[in-house]
């Protein structure tokens, strides 16, 4: 066979298996095929299905409900320069790092002296600042006005130098918008209650630095607790520590104890805060305690102290961070002169349901 002939033939046989393949990939006519049952009819070819991701949980990295600062002890005066560089510095901080804040809560020892100067350095600092409504609630400090002489001196000699505790109130009031030392406000829906101490030294001695509630303020805050009925946290300002349990306050601690106490009990998610005790976060001691409510114990923005009470490190300043989800509070402490979070005050609180 000549070699053109070979390939003639070669050809023809490949044409022939390509025709019988052709023939066998369709197997079935379309009415045979349509009468196969469905587990064998020929599967068409399906689109990845999406990876299925679990439902989200209440709070869970969900963008917080609320979400406020707590300042404490400020001391704003131009006696201490440092307190109003401090202040200053823990605002640029918070507008740097764009914490989210709905609301600036001052816990107390707003001022240094409870002066009209002192309020003046504080609205100073404040004005540079788009801030969102700004709560305070009275500290001692802000009734110290009663230790400065006419020649603007601290002197204990001549006190109260002419000035009233009243006076220190309607101070407080006028800069704060409000008609009592005692207020509420709301949050992001949530309520934030700010207890304020209703005298000083002037008016009653024996309350040396504590903190003195009246019945009158210890009734409204049952009343304004009695309208949180959907077991929403609720938030509680004082300034002045809680004594031990068993105990009723006195000189640097919140009197009457007993009847606060007594009052939150019926609330399974109220946080209380206090300052006073300027305690730097990093000092070891408990910030945190659990009563029948969630107390902390906030440091100072102004001036903050080791566990001795000395002021070892002139730059620090530091404060708590509140964010509210459906199911927790999630509470931290920052450090504004190194613009940082602190890992020794960083807590997590699961809400109750109620």
């Amino acid at each position: 066979m000549s070699r053109r002939a070979f390939v003639r033939l070669l050809m023809m046989l490949l044409g022939a298996v390509a025709a019988g393949l052709s023939g066998c990939m369709k197997l079935f006519t379309k009415e045979e095929e349509a009468a196969l049952p469905v587990t064998q009819k020929p599967e068409e070819p399906q689109p990845p299905k999406a990876e299925e991701k679990p439902p989200a949980q209440p709070g869970a990295g969900a963008e917080p409900l609320a979400s406020f600062f707590i300042f404490s002890d400020l001391h704003v005066s131009n006696a201490d320069p440092n307190t109003i560089k401090n202040l200053r510095k823990a605002l640029e901080d918070v507008k740097q790092a764009e914490l989210k804040m709905d609301a600036l809560v001052i816990s107390g020892d707003i001022t240094e002296y409870g002066t009209e100067n002192d309020y003046k350095e504080y609205r100073n600092v404040m004005k540079d600042f788009k801030l969102p409504p700004v709560y305070a609630n009275m500290g001692n400090h802000d009734y110290y006005h009663v230790w400065i002489d006419k020649n603007g001196a601290f002197s204990t000699e001549t006190f109260p130098n002419g000035r009233t505790d009243a006076q220190a109130r309607e101070r407080f009031m006028k800069e704060f918008g409000i008609g009592k030392p005692y207020s509420e406000a709301k949050v992001g829906g949530y309520q934030v209650i700010m207890m304020s101490q209703e005298c000083y030294q002037q008016e009653k001695k024996e309350v040396g630095e504590g903190a003195w509630y009246s019945d009158e303020q210890l009734e409204w805050l049952k009343a304004t607790l009695e309208k949180n009925k959907d077991g929403k946290p609720i938030f509680v300002m004082i300034h002045q520590p809680l004594p031990p349990a068993g105990q009723d306050g006195g000189t640097h601690r919140l009197i009457p104890a007993k009847k606060f106490r007594e009052i939150l009990k019926p609330y399974p998610n109220v946080f209380v805060f206090c300052g006073h005790g300027h305690q730097d976060f990093l000092n070891g001691a408990s910030h945190y305690e659990k009563e029948s409510f969630h107390y902390f114990i906030n440091s100072s923005v102004g001036r903050v102290y080791n566990r001795n009470y000395q002021k070892n490190d002139p730059a620090k300043s530091q404060a708590l961070y509140v964010q509210v989800y459906g199911d927790k509070v999630v509470l931290r402490g920052r450090e504004f002169s190194t613009k940082s979070w602190l890992k020794e005050a960083d807590w997590t609180i699961p809400l109750q349901k109620v």
